[in-house]
């Protein structure tokens, strides 16, 4: 009944990206708090291209996208690129 409840609590946590990968999807990315759609097209637009550009892992993938929001004027601060977070398989 614990296991249970903690799944349950877990579940909740991870809200739709939760849901995605209980749902069968090897791994999904979320982020922890609301963030702007322009800085959230441009990690997602730098993660889907660093994905392409080689033999990296996702979470490579996350670290770099997040490394181009660190280094842009208006993104730099910590709210715009702390938030995701990939869920599930990491490679």
């Amino acid at each position: 009944m614990l296991a249970k409840q903690q799944q349950e609590i877990a579940a909740a946590a991870l809200g739709l990206a939760g849901a995605a990968v209980r749902a069968g999807a090897r791994s999904t990315i979320a982020s922890l708090w609301q963030i702007d759609d322009e800085s959230t097209a441009m990690f997602f637009s730098a993660f889907y291209q660093e994905l392409k550009s080689g033999k990296i892992t996702k979470a490579e993938a996350v670290h770099r996208a997040q490394l181009k929001l660190l280094k842009h004027p208006n993104y730099h601060a910590p709210s715009f690129w702390s938030a995701y977070v990939l869920i599930g398989n990491w490679l």
